[in-house]
């Protein structure tokens, strides 16, 4: 029998007047829905089940502006933790929608819920054996061979991968929902790239920061021995050779990307996009700024079909080419294989008791919700009867497609067409939720979730709930509105706490240094650099313009000079009569910069993404509002984030590879920058182009303290330009950079230079050298164009190479 709820028999009512009365006393499970309903707090006499009693007393013990501080504190951490995701036409990011109180479920129902899982897990994982093995099912006549043959999701040239005797299923979801009768039905299985469980873990953080004390008095059950074991799992499959699993994402554009990011830093793999591998001699390799690497494990979190536009989808511009291959050779194993996500085709639904009595030999625990396949089904009445909701039968394919509506969905089944299913709709539980500081029902599922360990399935002791933003429950996903909740499954004890960081592999400490930068990380990281000190440059010559406009002078050549930079760097029009927001401009910088430390999270301060993330927002609080706005203290305002954020990244960041390319990339493009504005500047001659040069390289406090107030050219560009010393002059950041370049991968003291450390040592050379008499616009242009020469060499050799010629550079492993 599928797994229920304790019935109402231990729970006692809330007396009248006590202090559980006042926030249920508003409380109406059923309001808004048709038929007497399941909910999750409540039991049908009005009285409140016991694993929910105590949390409810303790709510009802918080006053309403207690208790919006401390859902304040959750807000505040997800804000702070950047978690989002990504949803409608835009692409744009929403903080994650984590609504209170908690779903709460007892221990004892728990238990069966377990037993019920790991059953379904175990029948799914034989399923999928069979469907790319032996193929019994459709040969004995249990499931028709057209589900099988038109099917998208199964994968031929894997079709007989099974063969192995490797599991195919190692990580499970699984989407539930209670009916009226309290029974848990299966509203779908996802095997294909299982999302959530990231989510599971931060609602838990999150909602564990606004009740500490009740999630310790309920004994909730902790989520880190999950993880834990599931990494142990992993590393076992790959082996004692030093390389480290990896997480296939598709991309930052992916909805649930910031999932992927957190569960690579979280549990220690590598976020990997399809671009990040090659396959040399039949086996995976990851491009890293030291070559090529090994890879032997992937948990895969992409759609199967754009793993390898090779065999699979060849329009695919984020897979593989060859991936396949290395899968066959079996020098790859993928979590979870590709081809599973044929497990998720509906139709499967309307076979599953057949398909387990074959399998298992007997009946699932818990069992999907009714499904008929058209071409299967000889009820005429589905098709008009009102419970019933129709769609494909197949999961879709890669290549776009349009779903067809309701309607001829609905007359496919009737027709009785093979493309079509029909699934009986169920009345969802409802759980009790905060909206305007009252607790209102809302219709909710849950995803919990298992990981195939050596001794079976384990699973999640809680998982990630979603309910509807009204009572109906026509929008439960959370990109239409719906919102999410933690849940809890209570403890029969309290667990002690876990943690994921590792204990000694020996008696004594030993102190490793972090693993290969894979070359995608490394350009994005010397690119957030470069876009940061240009978001720097453009605000700096955007204040001074400011102050420049408001003594109401002509322009002057410098303040022409000062105009022309700026819309070379993009943020102004060079162009007479022109008139741009430069705000505008400034975002734009500022966007792409974000953007890129987006891409980077699992390499990345949250701190440092959080500033870039505030300096976005500052300013596109001011292009909203353009009339009231101070563009002098707002351009003030942006130099002081950014200054902070400069300060994260040299004092919070690790400084081996991956702070080495965005210091390089920072010093690079400052060095550029400075050198062109200087150019600008003498080339434009006249009054107040020293005062100009001072004021770029915020020099004009250093002057004053170590000459005097009248500006000689000689010191004035000595100091701007050629003093070592002064952290913001030309040489200061060629020496910099000089020093980072050294000590990048395969650039070893006493061996030959490569072509970026020759070119760098001769720039230096030639600003050491110089005097202020020798430094004019000539001279300077000459420098911002070997800077350039010099990012693109770095581009070069670790950045865009190709395969070949990383093995010429580096050498196969």
């Amino acid at each position: 029998m599928p797994a229920a709820v304790p019935g109402s028999a231990t729970a006692q009512p809330a007396p009248a007047g006590s202090a559980s009365a006042s926030l249920l006393s508003l409380y109406r499970p059923d309001s808004g829905r048709a038929g007497a309903g399941f909910d999750e707090m409540q039991a049908d006499d009005g009285s409140v089940r016991s694993h929910y009693r105590r949390f409810m007393e303790a709510l009802e013990g918080l006053s309403p502006a207690e208790r919006e501080m401390r859902f304040g504190k959750a807000e505040q951490y997800l804000r702070e933790a950047g978690v989002f995701y990504r949803a409608g036409l835009d692409g744009r990011e929403r903080l994650w929608p984590l609504a209170f109180p908690p779903l709460v479920i007892e221990a004892g129902e728990w238990r069966a819920l377990e037993a019920g899982l790991r059953q379904r897990a175990d029948y799914l994982e034989r399923l999928l054996g069979d469907l790319y093995g032996e193929r019994r099912l459709v040969r004995d006549g249990v499931l028709p061979g057209w589900l099988l043959g038109a099917n998208p999701e199964f994968l031929r040239p894997l079709a007989d991968q099974a063969a192995s005797g490797r599991p195919l299923l190692r990580f499970v979801a699984v989407d539930l929902g209670r009916g009226p009768d309290g029974q848990w039905r299966v509203l779908a299985d996802r095997t294909q790239a299982p999302s959530g469980a990231g989510f599971a873990l931060e609602n838990r953080v999150a909602t564990a920061r606004a009740f500490p004390d009740l999630a310790k008095a309920l004994q909730v059950r902790r989520l880190a021995g999950f993880f834990g074991r599931f990494r142990e799992t992993l590393n076992s499959l790959n082996g004692t050779g030093g390389a480290r699993v990896g997480l296939l994402t598709p991309g930052p554009l992916n909805e649930t990307y910031f999932e992927h990011s957190y569960l690579a830093r979280y549990l220690g793999f590598h976020l990997l996009e399809g671009g990040d591998l090659v396959v040399h001699d039949d086996e995976a390799k990851i491009r890293t700024v030291d070559g090529l690497r090994s890879v032997r494990v992937l948990w895969r979190r992409l759609d199967a079909d754009y793993a390898d536009p090779l065999e699979l989808y060849s329009r695919s511009r984020i897979g593989t080419p060859g991936l396949v291959r290395a899968i066959r050779a079996g020098s790859l194993d993928l979590v979870n294989a590709l081809g599973s996500g044929i497990l998720e085709t509906p139709a499967f639904a309307a076979y599953e008791d057949a398909m387990a009595e074959a399998l298992t030999g007997g009946p699932l625990r818990l069992r999907a919700v009714e499904t008929r396949w058209g071409a299967g089904s000889s009820d005429n009445d589905i098709a008009q009867a009102p419970d019933w909701r129709f769609a494909p039968s197949l999961p879709l394919p890669s290549s776009p497609r349009a779903v067809p509506d309701a309607e001829t969905l609905r007359q496919a089944f009737a027709a009785r067409s093979a493309d079509v299913v029909a699934i009986r709709q169920l009345a969802l539980s409802t759980v009790p939720v905060f909206a305007d500081d009252r607790l209102e029902p809302r219709p909710v599922t849950m995803r919990v979730f298992l990981a195939r360990g050596e001794g079976g399935w384990d699973v999640m002791p809680g998982g990630f709930a979603r309910t509807a933003d009204g009572p109906r429950g026509d929008t439960m996903a959370i990109a239409a509105g719906g919102r999410t909740i933690d849940v809890w499954v209570s403890g029969e004890r309290e667990e002690a706490p876990v943690t994921l960081l590792g204990a000694p592999a020996g008696p004594h400490f030993l102190r490793r240094l972090p693993g290969s930068l894979p070359s995608r990380a490394a350009d994005n990281l010397f690119w957030l650099g470069r876009y940061a000190e240009r978001t720097e440059a453009a605000a700096r010559l955007w204040r001074s313009a400011i102050e420049r406009a408001g003594t109401q002078e002509e322009p002057s050549p410098i303040d022409l000079a000062r105009t022309a930079l700026l819309a070379q760097s993009g943020v102004g029009s060079a162009k007479a009569g022109e008139t741009v927001d430069t705000a505008a401009g400034l975002r734009d910088l500022a966007a792409t910069a974000f953007g890129i430390a987006s891409r980077i999270r699992d390499r990345f301060s949250p701190d440092g993404w959080r500033v870039l993330a505030e300096i976005v927002a500052l300013l596109d609080e001011a292009i909203a509002a353009p009339v009231d706005r101070d563009d002098a203290v707002l351009a003030s305002r942006v130099l002081t984030r950014l200054a902070g954020f400069s300060g994260l990244v040299h004092e919070n960041m690790y400084q081996f590879s991956g702070w080495r390319f965005l210091e390089c990339g920072r010093r690079l493009e400052r060095a550029m920058a400075t050198a062109n504005a200087a150019a600008a500047f003498l080339e434009a001659a006249g009054d107040g182009v020293y005062e100009a040069l001072l004021d770029f390289t915020d020099s004009r406090i250093t002057y004053r303290r170590r000459f005097s107030v009248e500006l000689s050219p000689e010191t004035v560009v000595d100091l701007a330009i050629l003093d070592p010393l002064n952290p913001r002059s030309l040489t200061y950041q060629i020496t910099a950079m000089r020093g980072v370049i050294a000590t990048l991968p395969g650039n070893l003291a006493g061996e030959s230079l490569d072509k970026a450390s020759r070119r760098a040592a001769r720039l230096l050379v030639r600003v050491q050298t110089a005097d202020p008499g020798e430094v004019d616009a000539a001279f300077l242009t000459r420098i911002a164009r070997d800077t350039c020469d010099i990012s693109d060499l770095l581009t070069e050799r670790y950045f865009a190479v190709g395969p070949q010629g990383e093995i010429e550079r580096f050498g196969a492993e």
